[in-house]
């Protein structure tokens, strides 16, 4: 084990850290290739997956639809979204050019011509989605009835953070959010905001993360900042209405809002006390200006001022083009800073749909029929085993493919101890006996829940555990009651 993570061990004994769990859960891994950029494993990537899942569902309920964007943009969008000139520092140039020379690849023969075909090829790594989110937008006409507009996006992020800052999931240089914006009203801004903070409610409810501080941070006092006084008042003002709203308390951080806007964060302490921002609510009126966005509106003054809402009479203004308003969301945040949070909030005991390793098939004796019957078990929990043309999908009914099978001849009390120690879910034992009844003995005791966390704390602490007894299924029945549990995010 690295010196580094001897250390941490020796000094936070008591408190789980994302790093050490990563290697011992085999869920992710760096590379001196590309530092900061973690390299997910299939665990960790089952974990990473289930997330985007759960919010893809979630994306539904709050009426978002999900785009798909390029990964570098050219230097002269940047300096129309404002980058250039407040976030250049933290983001990373590419060059079309040859790697091998560095010579720039212009067909151009003009001298002139190369000159502006070279600076045409300057292009910057996007550290954040909102300048191509406004594209989109800008490439279709929209009607005030058109909005709310939300998109959604998961697409990777780069920053270009020092290497000294660098550590584990929680300070990266690749990552990827879920990153989402508005496009509004005047009129709808506090009722998205509302909505977006109960997204955040909810989500981390079900991920059992909490309690959680929110925090306004107000225009930047660097220099570095884009608006007049009056849209920076008016969207701060905005902000304070939606956290009054939201039952709340929250605090104030003068001077940390995003360049164009204030925001709303969600601050989350990790396993250690140290805090982290995870979620976020930015309101922009500036990017919609730059991009010269528009919807049409009835008397367009007044839907500036937000006094034109539904089922209001317009005036007899003729219509005109509004600028919209744009909100920056993001619920989980970094998804990447999200997961070290849930490693060290669960410490091993992931509940079972977030769980890399759901289910493990152990085989009493390697016979060919003990064997095949678990291959059949195996196939019917995970989804293998199903027509794609009949059930519209390999993974329809499945557990998402996260179902081990060990059929070596080792003796079952090693597997079973082998499984426990690596922390699956669902124990799943087949020897001859089951082959004739075509049933399964399962040990659910690997799956947290309340209940046996209330019957652990009132038990004797006579250093015995209680043996936990199998279960005895049809392979059908538990697929159903394990499938339930994933469903309702247990």
């Amino acid at each position: 084990m690295p010196g580094a993570a001897l250390a941490r061990l020796a000094g936070a004994a008591s408190a789980p850290d994302h790093r050490d769990l990563g290697v011992q859960q085999e869920l992710f891994t760096t590379s001196i290739y590309s530092p900061g950029s973690p390299i997910f494993l299939p665990n960790g990537a089952r974990i990473f997956n289930r997330l985007v899942d759960f919010l893809r569902k979630q994306y539904v309920r709050y009426g978002f639809q999900e785009v798909i964007t390029p990964t570098i943009y050219k230097k002269s969008l940047w300096a129309k979204s404002g980058h250039l000139d407040n976030y250049a520092d933290d983001m990373f140039t590419v060059m079309s050019a040859s790697l091998a020379t560095g010579e720039q690849r212009v067909d151009k023969s003009d001298k002139a011509e190369k000159d502006e075909a070279a600076h045409d090829h300057e292009y910057g790594l996007k550290p954040m989605n909102c300048p191509g989110h406004c594209l989109i937008f800008a490439s279709q006409r929209h009607s005030y009835r058109d909005l709310p507009i939300r998109y959604a996006d998961f697409s990777p992020l780069h920053r270009d953070e020092i290497s000294g800052a660098l550590s584990g999931l929680t300070r990266v240089r690749r990552f990827h959010q879920d990153d989402g914006h508005i496009f509004c009203r005047p009129s709808q801004v506090e009722d998205e905001i509302r909505s977006t903070l109960d997204f955040v409610r909810f989500t981390y409810s079900v991920l059992g993360l909490g309690p959680y501080r929110l925090v306004l941070s107000t225009r930047p006092t660097d220099g570095h900042l884009i608006g007049s006084d009056a849209d920076w008042d008016a969207a701060e003002d905005a902000l304070r209405r939606a956290l009054d709203h939201s039952g709340q308390a929250w605090t104030v951080n003068p001077g940390d809002g995003a360049f164009y806007g204030p925001k709303i964060d969600i601050i989350l302490q990790d396993s250690d006390g140290k805090e982290h921002q995870t979620a976020t609510v930015q309101l922009d009126f500036q990017l919609p200006r730059r991009f010269e966005l528009s919807y049409q509106a009835p008397s367009p003054e007044l839907e500036r001022q937000g006094a034109l809402v539904e089922g209001a009479e317009p005036s007899k203004e003729e219509a005109g083009p509004v600028t919209p308003v744009m909100i920056h969301r993001a619920v989980l945040g970094s998804v990447e800073r999200l997961m070290a949070l849930l490693i060290e909030h669960y410490n091993g005991k992931w509940p079972f749909w977030l769980n890399p390793r759901q289910v493990v098939v152990l085989t009493v004796n390697d016979s060919d029929a003990v064997v095949e019957f678990a291959k059949e078990v195996q196939g019917t929990l995970s989804g293998a085993s199903a027509d794609p043309l009949q059930s519209g999908g390999a993974s329809s009914g499945s557990l998402l493919a996260a179902v081990d099978l060990d059929t070596s001849p080792r003796t079952l009390p090693l597997k079973v101890r082998e499984a426990k120690s690596k922390g699956y879910g669902a124990i799943v034992v087949i020897g001859p006996k089951d082959v004739a009844k075509g049933t399964v003995a399962v040990d659910l005791s690997g799956i947290p829940s309340k209940e046996k966390a209330d019957a652990e704390a009132e038990a004797p602490k006579d250093g015995k555990k209680s043996k936990t007894k199998a279960v005895e299924m049809k392979p059908d029945a538990l697929l159903q009651l394990l499938q339930d549990k994933v469903n309702t995010y247990q």
